[in-house]
């Protein structure tokens, strides 16, 4: 069934991809398992954009519908919530990309797991992060790129965020992100998914 999500998704069926997801759901599948599938679909709309096959309103449309179907199920997930605050996290799509939706998942992610999150939505600069962080008094940063062009605006914006404070930790996902682009910016770590970047925010604040 899950393959059939991913179908749904990456054929640009948003009715289809809905009608999957709540059955799914009322089936007991697990809702990480459903974010899970639409990493896979966007990862196959990535690499049709980059190679040409599809262009932006197809990933705008695969963005709305991402953000339908990660509304169904966050009243499932957010039974499970944590009340405690572990720590403040500030996240941001770096300059020059508009892709979202792997940043929401983290994003919604992160805070029902005890963090305070800041969303600086997308096509962020650096100068941005760097004043965020300094208002919010952030110990993490998250950095989203989905497309590869975003490569090096991260690591414009880790460089920024390293001189203006070299004790805060970068994070940085989405995409075809991997250990290698994860050298090339210099960011500390890089999350595959949501659960990932949970996982490495909670040891870096010792949770």
């Amino acid at each position: 069934m899950s393959q059939e999500l991913i179908n749904a998704i990456t054929e640009m069926r948003e009715e289809d991809a809905l009608a999957i997801t709540n059955q799914l759901l009322d089936e007991g599948a697990d809702p990480m398992g459903i974010l899970e599938a639409c990493r896979s679909a966007m990862e196959v709309i990535g690499d049709r954009f980059e190679s040409g096959d599809c262009f932006i309103p197809e990933l705008i449309l695969a963005g709305e519908m991402l953000t339908q179907i990660s509304e169904v199920i966050k009243p499932r997930m957010e039974e499970e919530a944590s009340q405690e605050v572990l720590g403040k996290v500030v996240i941001g799509t770096v300059e020059g990309d508009i892709h979202d939706i792997a940043k929401d998942i983290v994003t919604f992610m992160l805070e029902i797991n005890g963090f305070e999150v800041t969303d600086l939505g997308v096509d962020v600069p650096p100068a941005r992060f760097v004043e965020t962080v300094k208002v919010t008094g952030a110990d993490i940063v998250g950095l989203s790129g989905f497309l590869t062009l975003a490569y090096d605006p991260m690591k414009e914006t880790v460089i920024a965020l390293r001189e203006a404070d070299p004790e805060v930790k970068i994070m940085i996902g989405g995409g075809q992100i991997d250990e290698q682009i994860r050298q090339y910016t210099a960011a500390d770590a890089y999350g595959r998914d949501a659960m990932a970047a949970v996982a490495l925010a909670k040891e870096w604040v010792g949770g």
